[in-house]
């Protein structure tokens, strides 16, 4: 007797949809958690979920869970405008330090602070872990887009006037996404009495969840996080060749890779055992995209920057699997791979992050939700959060960030 082939694609898709409901049942799901420390470097993980108004749609000409992206989104702000009745003498100092997911929280708070007291901001240097490594702004980012992405919202001075010194610049502890309450508080009254302060930036958590507070310094926060900051010109082209060598060696998907938050030292530091996992191993990072349906020719990006011996694990699964080390042009990697040249390579990974067609985060914290908001904007929402996963396969729409999922991200709030 002739089988009718509906009758079999109908017994295949109720057969897959126990399965996925197994795995659903059966997976612990992480809730983002209140930071214990002021680098918010133990957040656990946003909760990923399946989600029917997910924009997110399979492909079925490729081989693997792969996605289109969605459409880049619209900004839904309104330029603010400054009237000269709002402006005072004073200025607004800072610095930018441990990264690119936390220069954007920085600028972005810096920015709400001095419209708020309607102060000139002075344009932050960048300073790395150790105190002898601190660069210009203009090393790494565009000063002209910044300054003209300000315009009319906040002045910005390029230098700290040579009155202000350090013994009598007050400094002032601001909380990351600081309130219009807080400020006024908290932060006006210092700038009236010293006419200057110098921000220092605090992370209580790591999550970029957007807030139900209104406020009328929401279309300053939106700009400043999503609009200010660009890599100068010969950052971008380091960013540019590494993605386009990536995508060469991506052939047999169809130019499209995978990138990964995963680096060595930070997993020996944070401990990825337990229960309530915040962070995932090399090895748990192969099977998780194994069982969730990547071919063994996936091209896999990670932001570790030379080989080390845990990674072989997912070298073995994912032959195709490289540090910047092996994909930065030769020429380049004196300026940008070398050991005084941290800031650079954390830069240089949070914007092939943001660009891969998908990206997995194996560490919690504020590079994942950082990378998340310039995905989301972009409209690359495969963002897929990894998960102990019992049986021998299941769908990577259970793993879409919450973040995604829920439409939860603060970058909703800024883009329609």
């Amino acid at each position: 007797m002739a089988v009718d082939p509906r009758h079999v694609l109908a017994g295949f898709l109720t057969l897959t949809m126990f399965v996925m409901l197994g795995h659903m049942i059966k997976r612990d799901h992480f809730d983002s958690i209140q930071e214990k420390n002021p680098d918010a470097q133990d957040a656990r993980f946003d909760d990923a979920k399946v989600s029917q108004q997910s924009h997110v749609t399979v492909l079925k000409v490729k081989k693997g869970p792969w996605t289109d992206d969605g459409q880049e989104l619209k900004t839904c702000w309104t330029q603010p405008s400054l009237d000269e009745e709002e402006r005072s003498k004073g200025f607004v100092v800072f610095s930018l330090s441990t990264g690119p997911e936390f220069h954007i929280s920085q600028i972005a708070d810096a920015v709400v602070v001095a419209r708020y007291l309607g102060a000139t901001l002075v344009l932050p240097d960048i300073r790395g872990s150790k105190p002898t490594d601190t660069r210009k702004f203009e090393d790494i980012y565009d000063v002209e887009k910044f300054i003209r992405s300000l315009d009319g919202v906040v002045r910005v001075a390029l230098d700290q006037p040579a009155e202000i010194t350090a013994q009598n610049l007050p400094f002032v502890r601001v909380p990351n996404r600081v309130t219009d309450d807080y400020i006024a508080n908290r932060i006006e009254p210092i700038f009236r009495t010293k006419g200057t302060i110098r921000l220092v930036t605090y992370f209580t958590s790591a999550n970029m969840r957007k807030s139900e507070e209104k406020s009328n310094l929401n279309s300053v926060a939106c700009l400043a996080t999503f609009a200010t900051l660009e890599l100068k010109p010969e950052v971008q082209e380091v960013v540019d060749s590494m993605v386009e060598r990536l995508r060469t060696l991506s052939r047999r998907s169809d130019g499209q890779f995978i990138a990964v938050d995963l680096r060595a030292e930070l997993l020996e530091k944070k401990g990825c055992h337990g229960k309530t996992k915040n962070c995932y191993s090399a090895q748990e990072i192969a099977v998780f995209l194994s069982k969730i349906g990547f071919d063994k020719d996936a091209t896999i990006y990670l932001t570790q920057s030379r080989w080390d011996n845990s990674l072989d694990a997912l070298k073995e699964l994912f032959p195709k699997t490289y540090t910047k080390e092996g994909i930065m042009p030769a020429d380049k990697k004196a300026k940008f791979l070398s050991p005084e040249a941290s800031e650079f390579e954390k830069v240089i990974d949070f914007y092939v992050c943001s660009q891969s067609e998908v990206f997995v985060p194996a560490i919690s914290g504020l590079f994942y939700a950082n990378v998340a908001g310039k995905r989301i904007a972009s409209g690359k929402t495969q963002i897929l959060v990894p998960a102990y996963i019992p049986g021998s396969s299941a769908s990577s729409n259970e793993f879409i960030s919450r973040y995604v999922s829920e439409k939860n991200h603060l970058a909703y709030s800024c883009f329609c």
